[in-house]
């Protein structure tokens, strides 16, 4: 099996520093990881970064196992140390997908699996607060950043808040094609945050192994007191993190604050 190269660690300690040796080899190797590796690299033996740091192994290897800790690096048996994908922060934020990624310097794809007007049966009529039967718009995608899947969006509008939507091109940007053809801004919502399995279709999509622990975020949003937009998205929880601001009431502004 072929591994991507070793860049070479270029950075030494800094014998003025109070930061312990061992800290200072963790920040390093994790700068390392994050600026000179792409993911898959393989990180220079131990016995190579002991001799570049002047330092027992053990101390690189109190390092590595932190940062292994913090989903930096993986250790595979036999094989050796690999930098893993960093994972994204998931901000539970009302805005696209599309300006997430972008804000990100990733560049945004999609493809669209389900685009089409249908009547809601039970369990889908009463998510939406709707009789059985009532149309309703389903919008399936498969989201990408860079070309790699990151996650599976179901979305489902009332057709009468969108007439004629389905007889176009499915948006590459859904929320700013709501905003830009009906007027429409999603003014709050509700998530439901939960873990879940891919199955073995959904793992073929987003390119994981059936059973793979996935993200699952059910969203209800509205406009006033009308439920505009009921969700589903499946998130890889290889490539993101759950970000909560969280802030008590009468004190500052969070520093996260993002609308649709």
């Amino acid at each position: 099996m072929r591994h991507a190269p070793q860049p070479d660690v270029q950075a030494h300690l800094d014998p003025t520093s109070k930061q312990s040796k061992y800290r200072q080899i963790r920040e390093i190797l994790k700068t390392h990881a994050r600026e000179a590796c792409k993911p898959g690299y393989k990180l220079p033996p131990e016995r190579v970064l002991a001799e570049h740091f002047s330092v027992a192994r053990k101390t690189i290897r109190q390092a590595i196992d932190a940062l292994v800790d913090e989903q930096v690096l993986k250790r595979v048996v036999g094989i050796g140390t690999f930098v893993v994908p960093e994972k994204l922060d998931l901000r539970v934020r009302l805005h696209s997908y599309s300006e997430d990624m972008m804000r990100r310097g990733m560049v945004p794809d999609a493809h669209v699996l389900e685009f089409a007007e249908i009547k809601a049966g039970a369990s889908l009529a009463s998510q939406l607060m709707l009789d059985e039967g009532t149309p309703v718009v389903q919008f399936k995608r498969l989201l990408l950043a860079d070309g790699t899947p990151m996650s599976l969006d179901e979305n489902y509008m009332p057709a009468d808040l969108v007439p004629g939507f389905v007889d176009g091109e499915p948006p590459s940007k859904l929320y700013q094609a709501l905003h830009e053809r009906y007027g429409i801004l999603l003014e709050w919502g509700e998530d439901q945050v939960e873990s879940t399995a891919a199955s073995k279709k959904q793992a073929v999509l987003l390119g994981v192994e059936p059973g793979f622990p996935l993200l699952q975020i059910t969203r209800y949003a509205y406009i006033g007191d009308r439920l505009a937009d009921y969700s589903v998205s499946l998130y890889r929880s290889d490539r993101y993190k759950l970000f909560v601001p969280l802030q008590r009431v009468g004190t500052r502004t969070p520093r996260y604050t993002d609308t649709f």
